[in-house]
């Protein structure tokens, strides 16, 4: 072995392999720049052990092979290899193999004891990626079963090493110091109105006007990437795009000082994994993209998210590494410390199907037998295990079918696994493998429709390489079938679910079969097809419906040839548009196919449609004459005197207990005309208590007869029973009429000869004597023909004038 650069990290080369040795596990804390990715693994080499480097990415998989290669004067496959999905290179004579976590989750699943294996690096643990969490589980678990002379070194560039050290066991925490020059940080937050690609070109500007050196910017994804390259075009600068959908050659090209100052344009790639030489300036857009699932909507792919302070920290670093330098922020400076402190761990974010089909595989199918840095969520790594039962690769028990077992071989996401495996035979190996590897790598074009995305691909333009690569792959790993040729079958057979229809002639607007609506966008030719495939759909926060970005035409024939499972045909009996509605509807999901009448519709079904009808829109769709909401009153009010033994007669009550007091009705009834037949008063003696029946009219009574012979109707209306009646009508009584047991008084509205309210009263004897007068008074001369004695409870009460009676009565 050459004599290693002088960097940080050789400092503590030889405590790291004691400490290996002596415990087994260790931590090193270094960060980047310092040579943990590129000089630990050769001293480990070069101390006689075979060592194997997890990435977390693919770009900084085949970049460290690429650094310890030429360290050691070799070309990459010699005695320091690489291997991702799809492409690999390493030899007889290979001593250390970098290759990313998802593939030695992989390796480990066919052969546990990681044979001729002696040491594992795990580079920068600290980024939480769910495979490099799954991988850390899975080798604790080898190791302490099969393999305990395993040596596992994690590595990291932040100080939060405890819970790594931990899980290892108690590992000892080995530390590398940097050495750093100062950084100088300024805030440039958007403008008013201004989109963060604007506000990075900005930045970027400004960062080339005040530092010496290269520019770094870091953007979450190569869509923002493209297009502050655009507003960049014309700089007296390089403009070099970095992120892991690059061929290799430009990716090279970003990695390496050029003879013209660069701008370097990166994703989060280059955090921590990669060394950029030449940064002298960082501006960072704040942002960073990660695996979300939206479960309630069918819904997964990449979120847009505010990065925490360690990474902030991580970019900004990266301005100091050779020279003074400097950070500049696109977000306000108060901002800054409402940032998380570190990471969301993708584990409790993202979709977790292939986790579980990973977990199943290793015979623990929910995780309770590994140790985790933070155990999967359990409603997420259940929602998994669901879809892989109905994709056939797990039994009803949990544990994982020969099937199952091949979809995971693939290395894909068990959903384009199954597209891959069902797809060749339908549509056709040839156009199921470029599908398949299109959705895998979707960030590869730009394009809406699947189809002319294929198209563009095929035609070899840029960025294809790796495609290629893997349609190469695909293919190579099913046997040859021909088919239909069709990608939208491909489409479907990967998410069957989001198999979506258009909701109305000429409308943007999809419903896919999970129920989610989507939007298809106004420059695409997508908006002909009635059906669409669709392959990716997101949501922005705050938005009721998504926004198609990848789909394929498709039809209904194909829908239901695609996703047999989700056809259905239910007997539907419901309340719709305030009538009773029964039809035999067949769906897709949530997409009706057809649907048509049915004559004879399950009585029980229309009972309950007709209550839904009733609750949602009240108790006048019965027939209420004047006596049955009299008698709705008189109830009323014996509840509110006499308490729970009589019935609660308000909307919410009858409405609740619909299905008792109507029932007799409500069994000859279909349809919204029918309740208006159905007589109210009738049904609502049922709710009279058995025991109290013969007393209600004793008890509220309906008309009480007053000392002029008169039989005068009660108002329940109010809270106290109300009794109207004509002033000359109860000369004679001293009291006022007590009903309910004569708990309550009766008020009497007396009246005028007119009909007019001339005094309200429950106390006669204080009337007679305090009230009486004035009203006397007031009123003799206007009606001179009725009596107005002086004394009217002595005096004989009538219905009728006196004739001859003068104005003194």
């Amino acid at each position: 072995m050459p004599e290693f650069p002088d960097l940080p990290v050789r400092a503590v080369l030889d405590d790291v392999s004691a400490a290996l040795s002596e415990h087994g596990t260790a931590v090193l804390v270094a960060p980047p720049g310092t040579g943990k990715t590129t000089l630990v693994p050769l001293a480990l080499a070069e101390r006689g052990a075979r060592v194997v480097v997890a990435e977390p990415r693919r770009l900084a998989t085949r970049a460290a092979a690429e650094r310890m290669a030429a360290l050691l004067g070799e070309d990459v496959g010699q005695r320091v290899g690489y291997s991702v999905r799809g492409e690999r290179r390493r030899g007889a004579d290979t001593v250390v193999e970098v290759v990313t976590s998802g593939l030695l989750v992989r390796r480990l699943q066919s052969d546990p004891e990681l044979a001729g294996v002696d040491v594992v690096v795990l580079d920068e643990c600290h980024e939480r990626h769910l495979d490099a969490d799954l991988l850390l589980a899975l080798l604790l678990d080898a190791r302490e079963g099969l393999r305990p002379d395993l040596r596992i070194l994690a590595t990291s560039a932040t100080v939060a090493s405890g819970r790594a050290a931990e899980l290892l066991g108690g590992a000892p925490v080995l530390e590398a110091k940097a050495r750093t020059f100062p950084v100088r940080t300024t805030y440039l937050p958007p403008g008013r109105g201004e989109r963060i690609e604007s506000c990075v070109a900005r930045g970027v500007r400004t960062a080339l006007a005040e530092q010496d050196g290269d520019v770094l910017a870091f953007l979450p994804g190569a869509g923002e990437i493209r297009r502050v390259a655009g507003l960049l075009d014309g700089s007296d600068v390089d403009v070099l795009p970095l992120h892991g959908r690059l061929p290799h050659a430009q990716q090279d090209s970003a990695l390496r000082i050029g003879k013209r100052r660069r701008v370097v344009l990166a994703t989060a790639v280059a955090e921590s994994s990669l060394t950029v030489p030449g940064v002298r300036a960082v501006v960072d857009s704040g942002l960073a993209r990660v695996s979300r699932v939206d479960t309630r909507r069918g819904l997964s792919g990449l979120a847009t998210v505010r990065v925490s302070a360690a990474v902030a920290d991580q970019r900004g670093g990266r301005a100091g590494r050779e020279a003074p330098g400097a950070v500049y922020r696109c977000w306000p400076e108060h901002e800054h410390s409402t940032l998380p402190a570190y990471p969301e761990p993708e584990i409790r974010t993202a979709e977790l199907t292939r986790l579980a089909l990973e977990l199943a595989c290793w015979g623990t199918p929910d995780g309770s037998a590994l140790t985790w840095w933070d155990e999967p969520p359990a409603g997420p790594l259940a929602a998994g295990r669901e879809v892989l039962r109905g994709l056939g690769a797990l039994e009803r028990s949990g544990a994982v079918t020969g099937r199952g077992r091949r979809m995971a071989e693939l290395g894909l996401h068990p959903r384009l696994a199954r597209a891959l495996l069902d797809g060749r035979e339908t549509a056709g190996t040839d156009i199921t493998a470029e599908v398949v590897a299109l959705l895998d790598n979707d960030a590869l074009t730009t394009e809406t429709d699947v189809v002319e995305a294929l198209a563009r691909l095929r035609r070899g333009t840029a960025g294809t390489d790796r495609w290629r690569r893997e349609v190469r792959r695909l293919r190579s790993s099913v046997q040859p079938h021909a088919g239909t040729g069709d990608a939208a079958q491909v489409v479907a057979l990967a998410h069957p679910e989001r198999l979506a229809r258009r909701r109305s002639a000429g409308s943007p607007v999809y419903l896919m079969a999970s129920g989610t609506a989507v939007e298809v966008p106004g420059n695409s030719g997508l908006q002909d097809s009635e059906w669409l495939a669709i392959a990716v759909a997101d949501r922005a926060p705050g938005s009721a419906s998504g926004t198609v970005r990848l789909a394929a035409p498709a039809d209904e024939a194909l829908a239901r040839d695609a996703a047999p499972a989700l056809v259905t045909t239910s007997d539907e009996v419901g309340w719709t548009d305030g009538d009773v509605r029964a039809v035999r509807v067949e769906r897709l999901g949530a997409i009706t196919l057809a649907e048509r009448p049915i004559r004879e519709p399950d009585p029980a079904e229309v009972r309950r449609a007709l209550l839904d009808g009733l609750r949602a829109e009240g108790l006048e769709l019965l027939h209420w004459t004047d006596d049955a909401r009299r008698l709705r009153q008189r109830l009323g009010f014996l509840r509110s005197a006499l308490g729970d033994a009589w019935p609660a007669t308000d909307d919410a009550a009858l409405l609740a207990t619909a299905d008792q007091w109507l029932e007799p009705e409500l069994s000859g009834a279909r349809r919204r005309s029918d309740l208006r037949g159905i007589p109210a008063g009738s049904a609502l003696r049922r709710l009279v208590p058995w025991a109290e029946a013969g007393r209600l009219d004793e008890l509220a009574p309906d008309r009480v007869e007053v000392p002029s012979g008169s039989r005068i109707r009660v108002d329940y209306q109010d809270e106290q029973p109300v009794l109207p009646v004509k002033l000359q009508e109860v000369f004679g009584w001293r009291d006022v009429p007590r009903i309910a047991d004569g708990r309550v008084p009766v008020v009497l509205h007396l009246l005028s000869p007119a009909g007019r309210a001339a005094a309200v009263t429950a106390d006669l004897e204080s009337f007679w004597r305090n009230g009486y007068p004035q009203v006397r008074a007031d009123l003799r001369g206007r009606y001179p023909k009725h009596p107005w004695p002086e004394d009217p409870a002595a005096a004989t009460p009538t219905r009728r004038t006196r004739r001859g009676t003068g104005p003194n009565g």
